[in-house]
């Protein structure tokens, strides 16, 4: 455990990599209470938990919602391949930074990305759980590592188009 002085604040490196811990942590402690501690791998069913929320078990083996998920059997191989690529240009991006705003968005990335070629290398494919629906129409079921790789990327982007001398470390 780090020490750090009273009132000093954490750097953004450590931030962002606290941050990606505790997105790790929790996405993969949601998928074995789901797997394991639910039975949805012996049993899958659907569970309703709001009008809009179901809880689900899909094995994603594509990339974002089940693209390219006809592919063969090499593709969870390639995609954490892939998935490792950039999570060391962003490990070393957030290496460099000193923005904690920066710190966190890069952590929720990281964690995510972790956590997704964890079930990749694991079970050939991403657990997927959340299954979000209007009259009807459902959003591709999700788990939090994706969740945290979204928000963490759409704010990067939102980040992108602010001015640089309006942003302070």
């Amino acid at each position: 455990m780090m020490m750090r002085l009273p009132g000093k604040p954490l750097r953004a490196p450590t931030l962002g990599l606290m941050v990606a811990l505790g997105i790790l942590l929790i996405d993969q402690a949601s998928k074995w209470m789901l797997l394991e501690m639910a039975g949805f791998a012996e049993t899958p069913r659907i569970i309703p938990v709001l009008p809009f929320c179901n809880i689900v078990l899909v094995w994603n083996r594509g990339v974002s919602f089940g693209m390219f998920s006809g592919a063969e059997q090499a593709m969870p191989y390639a995609l954490s391949i892939l998935a490792l690529i950039i999570m060391t240009i962003l490990m070393r991006w957030l290496l460099r930074t000193i923005r904690p705003y920066l710190g966190v968005l890069l952590g929720l990335v990281l964690g995510g990305a972790i956590g997704n070629v964890i079930d990749r290398l694991r079970f050939g494919a991403v657990v997927d759980f959340a299954d979000f629906h209007v009259a009807g129409w459902h959003w591709p079921a999700f788990n939090v590592a994706d969740a945290a790789i979204s928000i963490g990327v759409a704010l990067l982007l939102i980040d992108s188009l602010i001015p640089a001398k309006d942003k302070t470390p």
